[in-house]
């Protein structure tokens, strides 16, 4: 049994651990995910593996991840959701979450950053969260506007290697 860190009405938020390579590879192995998530679409074995990594070190470093997502009616991993550091200076952090395809168009992402801004309003000193998305991706855009974040800037990401639009959003 998975334990949960906090949980939404349908979600359970976890921590990734070593031993979670095959949910990793599950998710970010997956095209469909990583298409605009990834420079040429995908990611290689030892990029998932690199990716997890990072996670978990965030995880130590900063307390935030973007942490794995289990369905709590099933028990399956959907994707993940979560925090990185953007700004030391200011303590604002970036949300992000990547689903799998089968849980697209269902509210869960929705209701996942609903759960991670509400985590981050009351556990972390922090004002600000900024998020950004792939040009392309009109689902996150409209996602972003959902919440309350507002259009801020184009910013490079290295990953993609594009200017993605970047929004932000008032905790306080």
């Amino acid at each position: 049994m998975r334990k949960f860190i906090f949980q939404s009405t349908r979600l359970g938020f976890s921590e990734w651990q070593s031993s979670d390579f095959e949910l990793a590879i599950d998710l970010w192995g997956d095209p469909l995910v990583a298409r605009f998530i990834s420079g040429n679409g995908q990611f290689t074995v030892e990029e998932v593996n690199e990716r997890l990594f990072k996670e978990i070190q965030n995880g130590i470093d900063f307390q935030v991840q973007y942490w794995p997502l289990f369905e709590l009616e099933s028990g399956e991993m959907i994707g993940c959701c979560g925090l990185r550091p953007y700004n030391k200076v200011i303590q604002a952090f970036e949300l992000g979450f990547h689903l799998k395809k089968d849980y697209w168009g269902k509210g869960y992402a929705f209701e996942a950053a609903l759960a991670v801004l509400e985590h981050a309003r009351y556990n972390l000193k922090t004002e600000y969260v900024v998020a950004g998305h792939h040009p392309e991706n009109a689902a996150s855009a409209k996602l972003l506007r959902k919440l309350g974040f507002h259009f801020s800037h184009y910013e490079y990401y290295d990953a993609t290697g594009l200017e993605h639009p970047t929004y932000t959003l008032k905790l306080t």
